[in-house]
């Protein structure tokens, strides 16, 4: 029963870590570094926020969360992919941006610095309000949150487009060869600006996820998730199926951690560390030295 209620718990913490990590793996795999996410994910849980308080349907705030995570990465697309500019400095000052920009537009449309009103979401079989640590009937309803199904279809759905599709053909070519790839007719530029929206899609949904499941935003709600993300696939070396465990093996270590500080056996700001020192640590290349893709992050001529 206990397991049970771990496994679930894991599952809906991973949620927006798969739907980034879906993002990170399409932008990374092109050549464009997924610093962002954090931003994206961020933009997009303020636009799900926003959406779905002004339309009373969840549904609409998640199309909000997505445009709100592309509308990030067409900024970012716009300057690294047609004005070559640096994507490391670019990533951070869009992360920066975005902090700035949730906080000025949450004070403008919800006159408050912290947060929004309660927001609609996914009720559907009574869950709980983002509840953690509720019997395994409240967990259950929570996971019948669809984006939760969602999520666990979005790294295999970007496995389909890598190594089954035309075109996760060149997107492999344009992140490993850009050259060689326009030598033979492929838009190097194009493919990428594919990738990145597609990633700013996915990111978008994680953030939705985040806000609707706590039926509310908050300023700097993402709390670091878009770069676990970014840790996650770096972890998985870039291929799908490992980055989707990759995202278990946090998502397990944030639960481990949530369940660890309820029995009170140790300090809270020791439990606390647990999730980042894995993320550390896996970075670090405990299980080997990761090959990145060999464009990623080099500029090109668009």
């Amino acid at each position: 029963m206990s397991i049970l209620a771990f496994l679930i718990q894991t599952l809906r913490i991973a949620t927006p870590y798969l739907f980034a990590a879906s993002g990170g793996v399409l932008s990374e795999r092109a050549g464009v570094i997924a610093l962002t996410l954090e931003g994206w994910m961020l933009t997009g849980a303020f636009c799900a926020a926003l959406g779905s308080f002004y339309t009373g349907s969840p549904w609409l705030g998640v199309l909000a969360g997505i445009g709100g995570g592309v509308l990030a990465a067409a900024l970012h697309a716009l300057a690294t992919i047609r004005y070559r500019a640096d994507q490391v400095v670019l990533g951070i000052a869009i992360n920066l941006m975005s902090v700035g920009i949730t906080r000025f537009f949450l004070r403008l449309a919800f006159d408050s610095s912290s947060n929004s009103p309660r927001i609609p979401g996914f009720d559907w079989a009574g869950a709980s309000e983002g509840g953690t640590t509720a019997g395994l009937g409240s967990l259950l309803a929570s996971f019948s949150n669809p984006l939760v199904l969602v999520a666990l279809l979005s790294l295999p759905t970007v496995w389909w487009i890598l190594y089954r599709t035309p075109y996760g053909l060149r997107l492999r070519a344009v992140g490993e060869k850009p050259e060689a790839a326009a030598s033979v007719g492929v838009s190097v530029a194009r493919v990428r600006w594919i990738a990145v929206l597609g990633a700013g899609a996915f990111a978008g949904m994680g953030g939705a996820y985040l806000a609707l499941e706590q039926h509310q935003f908050t300023d700097s709600m993402t709390a670091g998730r878009g770069f676990i993300a970014l840790a996650a696939v770096i972890f998985g070396q870039w291929e799908p199926k490992r980055v989707a465990l990759a995202c278990l093996l946090f998502a397990a270590a944030e639960t481990f951690q949530i369940r660890l500080q309820g029995l009170q056996l140790l300090p809270s700001q020791f439990v606390e560390m647990i999730p980042y020192v894995l993320t550390i640590i896996a970075v670090a290349g405990i299980v080997g030295r990761s090959r990145q893709p060999a464009a990623l992050g080099r500029v090109t001529e668009p």
